[in-house]
C-alpha cells in the first residue's frame, strides 16, 4: 500500500510552511495597506463630505476628495454631487470604509430620493456609471431590494447581468445580506457569486471577519459602526463596508487582484486565523 500524502496524515506540506511566512495579522496590518490607490464607490443614500471631513482632521487624518453623483429614475444623465445626503445612512458607510482604509478615493453615488426608496434601475445605472466612469476597483451595496419587488423576471435578469458584468471587468461588488437572513432573501446579495454577500457579526477587531456560509451569504464582519445615529446597533449595513475596506487594504499591495484572487484570500485569512486560535 502506498503511504499517504503528508496532508493526510497530519505533517505539514509544502503549502502549510509557505503560508506560515505570511499571517493575516501582518498582511492587515503592513504599513502600506491604507487602501491607497485603490477606488470605492458608495452607492447608497448619499455621503456628506463636511462632516467626513470634519472628523478625520480632528483625528489627524487626511482623506483625499470625496467625489460623486445623483441618480434619479426621473433623470436620464447623473445629477452632480453637492456633498451632501438624503439620510445618514451612506455617511455611515463612507465613514467605516473610511476608517478601515482611510487612503481610499471615495466615490459617493446617490439613489435616494427624498422618500427614501430607489428603483432597481436606478442601482443598476448606479453601478455601471462607476464601473465604466470612475472605473473603481470596489462597490459597496448597504442595501438590499426585498424579492418580493423583483417579481418581474426581466428586473432581475438585468440586475443580475450588471452584476456579473462588474465581476468580469475584476470590480468587487460587497452587497448586505438581509438583516432577517435566512428568513428572507434580498437582492443583490442573493446573487453570490459573482459579488461577496456579507452577514452582520460582533468581532473584538473591525479587521476580523469570518467565513459561515449560510444560503447565499459567506461572510460575516463587523456589524457595528462609528458615526451616526443608528451606527451602534448591529447591522448587515454596517459589515458590509467593513469586509469592504478590508479589501481595498488589501489591494493597495497588489492592485491587479482578481475577484475571484480576493475571495480566496479572505477565506484563506479567516482559515489561517482559526487554525492559530482553535475554538476551545
Amino acid at each position: 500500500m502506498s503511504e499517504a500524502p503528508p496532508s493526510q496524515t497530519g505533517e505539514p506540506t509544502v503549502f502549510d510552511e509557505i503560508f506560515t511566512l505570511l499571517t493575516p495579522d501582518r498582511l492587515l496590518r503592513d504599513e502600506r495597506a491604507t487602501g491607497a490607490g485603490v477606488s470605492v464607490a458608495v452607492i447608497d443614500s448619499g455621503v456628506e463630505r463636511g462632516v467626513l471631513e470634519e472628523k478625520f482632521r480632528a483625528a489627524g487624518v487626511t482623506i483625499g476628495p470625496i467625489e460623486g453623483a445623483v441618480f434619479r429614475p426621473d433623470r436620464p444623465t447623473p445629477q452632480p454631487y453637492t456633498g451632501h445626503q438624503s439620510s445618514p445612512h451612506g455617511t455611515t458607510v463612507a465613514d467605516i470604509i473610511l476608517t478601515i482604509a482611510p487612503r481610499v478615493t471615495l466615490y459617493s453615488a446617490d439613489v435616494f430620493g427624498p422618500a427614501g426608496a430607489c428603483e432597481v434601475e436606478t442601482v443598476i445605472a448606479a453601478l455601471r456609471h462607476a464601473i465604466d466612469v470612475w472605473r473603481v476597483k470596489v462597490v459597496n451595496l448597504s442595501l438590499g431590494v426585498p424579492e418580493h419587488k423583483l417579481q418581474q423576471l426581466p428586473r432581475r435578469q438585468q440586475l443580475q447581468r450588471a452584476i456579473e458584468e462588474a465581476y468580469f471587468r475584476d470590480v468587487l461588488v460587497f452587497a448586505a445580506a438581509h438583516n432577517e437572513h435566512p428568513l428572507t432573501r434580498s437582492y443583490p446579495a442573493a446573487f453570490a457569486p459573482p459579488l461577496i454577500s456579507v452577514d452582520k457579526g460582533v468581532f473584538d477587531d473591525p479587521l476580523q471577519f469570518a467565513y459561515r456560509l449560510r444560503e447565499h451569504v459567506e461572510f460575516q464582519a463587523h456589524g457595528k459602526g462609528y458615526l451616526g445615529p443608528f451606527a451602534r446597533e448591529p447591522a448587515t449595513s454596517w459589515a458590509t463596508p467593513h469586509l469592504a475596506g478590508i479589501t481595498a487594504r488589501i489591494l493597495s499591495l497588489k492592485p491587479d487582484l482578481k475577484p475571484f484572487e480576493i475571495k480566496t484570500i479572505l477565506y484563506w485569512m479567516f482559515q489561517a486565523e482559526a487554525n492559530r486560535h482553535p475554538a476551545a
